[in-house]
C-alpha cells in the first residue's frame, strides 16, 4: 500500500527533515510512527498525502507516485492533520459537506452522518458550529468526517490530542475496526500507550532517520531479560545525584532523566538498587518513589531515542 526507500526531504537545502527512510506498510496494517516533536513525523504524513513533493528517493503510495498521481491518490486516502480545519456550519452540515464533497447519495451520506454522529459521542453537539466546540469535540469532528467516504489508506496525525479517556479508546477501537475490514492506517503518536494498544507495526524516527521498524511485541523482546526502575528523588542536589548514577551504570543501563524523575533499563536490577541507596545517601536526597517493572514500549523508545534532558550510559 505505501513503499518508501531513500527517502529525503529538505525545506532550507541546509537540513534534512527526512533523511534515508526505508518501510513499507501492508494492507490493512496499522503502521505506527513514533517520534518527538521535530523528529520527522509531520514532513513524513505530507509527503504521503501529497501536500509536499520529497526532495529525493522513491515514494509510491497504492503503487502510484505522489508527484505524477497526486489527484487519484487524493481520491482513495482520508487525512486528518494536526492543524484545525472547518467549515463554517455545525458539526452536522460539516459531515454533509464532506458527503457531498465525496459524492454521496442523499441517502447513504444521511446514513454514514447518523451512524457518525453516535459512534463519535457528537449527536448532542450536531446543531452547534464547530468553531464553537471545545478542543476535544473539533478533534472528534475532524476524524468522524473521513469516515463519511471510501479509502484504501488513512493517515491519522495525532489524532487523539485533546480527547478525553473514553473517548480516546472509541476513537482507536474505531479504528481497529475498520482496520480489520482492510484499511490501512498510517498514525502519528506521543502516546506510546496508544501505539503498544494500536497498532501492528511501529518505526522509531529520530532526525528524519528511522531507528527501529517493527512489530510492538518484537520490539519488546530487544529488551528481554531487561527489567526497568523507575524513580522519583528529592533533595538539595538532585542534578548531582543522577549524574553520578548515570556515570557509575554506564557499562550495564540506560538511564534518562526528567526533572526530578529517573528511568533506568538493565539486566542487573540488584546492582542497580544498590547504587541508588549508596548514592542517595552519599548525595542527601530521599527516595520519593522506586519501582520495578517489566518492559514497556515507551522503554524501547526512551532507549533508542533517548531524551534531550536524559543521561544516557551505553546498554
Amino acid at each position: 500500500m505505501i513503499f518508501a526507500q531513500d527517502l529525503r526531504h529538505t525545506y532550507d537545502g541546509k537540513h534534512f527533515a527526512l533523511n534515508g527512510v526505508n518501510f513499507s506498510v501492508r494492507r490493512g496494517e496499522i503502521f505506527g510512527l513514533l517520534g518527538r516533536n521535530g523528529a520527522g513525523k509531520s514532513t513524513l504524513i505530507k509527503a504521503m498525502t501529497t501536500l509536499i513533493q520529497t526532495t529525493s528517493g522513491t515514494l509510491r503510495i497504492l503503487g502510484m507516485d505522489p508527484a505524477r498521481d497526486g489527484q487519484r491518490i487524493r481520491n482513495r486516502v482520508g487525512v486528518v492533520q494536526q492543524g484545525e480545519s472547518f467549515d463554517f456550519s455545525t458539526v452536522q452540515g460539516n459531515l454533509d459537506i464532506y458527503g457531498v464533497l465525496w459524492g454521496l447519495p442523499k441517502a447513504e451520506r444521511v446514513k454514514r452522518r447518523e451512524q457518525l454522529l453516535q459512534r463519535f459521542g457528537l449527536d448532542d453537539v450536531r446543531k452547534r458550529r464547530a468553531f464553537d466546540l471545545s478542543g476535544g469535540q473539533k478533534r472528534r469532528v475532524q476524524v468522524a468526517r473521513e469516515f463519511m467516504h471510501d479509502m484504501d489508506v488513512l493517515f491519522l496525525d495525532e489524532p487523539t490530542v485533546g480527547l478525553d479517556v473514553i473517548m480516546r479508546h472509541t476513537l482507536l477501537d474505531s479504528i481497529r475496526s475498520e482496520a480489520q475490514r482492510g484499511l490501512t492506517v498510517v498514525f502519528t503518536t506521543h502516546n506510546l500507550e496508544e501505539a503498544d494498544y494500536l497498532c501492528d507495526r511501529v518505526a522509531v524516527i529520530d532526525e528524519g532517520k528511522i531507528l527501529l521498524l517493527d512489530s510492538v511485541e518484537n520490539l519488546k523482546r530487544l529488551y528481554g531479560g531487561k527489567k526497568t526502575v523507575d524513580l522519583t528523588v528529592s533533595g538539595a542536589d538532585v542534578p548531582g545525584f543522577f549524574r553520578e548514577l548515570g556515570n557509575r551504570l554506564a557499562s550495564r543501563a540506560t538511564v534518562t532523566v526528567r526533572g526530578n524523575e529517573g528511568v533506568i533499563l538493565s539486566d542487573e536490577t540488584k546492582g542497580v538498587l544498590s547504587e541508588i541507596a549508596h548514592l542517595s545517601q552519599s548525595f542527601g536526597v530521599q527516595l520519593e518513589w522506586l519501582n520495578v517493572r517489566g518492559n514497556t514500549l515507551e522503554d524501547v523508545f526512551l532507549q533508542s531515542v533517548g531524551h534531550s534532558e536524559g543521561l544516557r550510559g551505553t546498554a
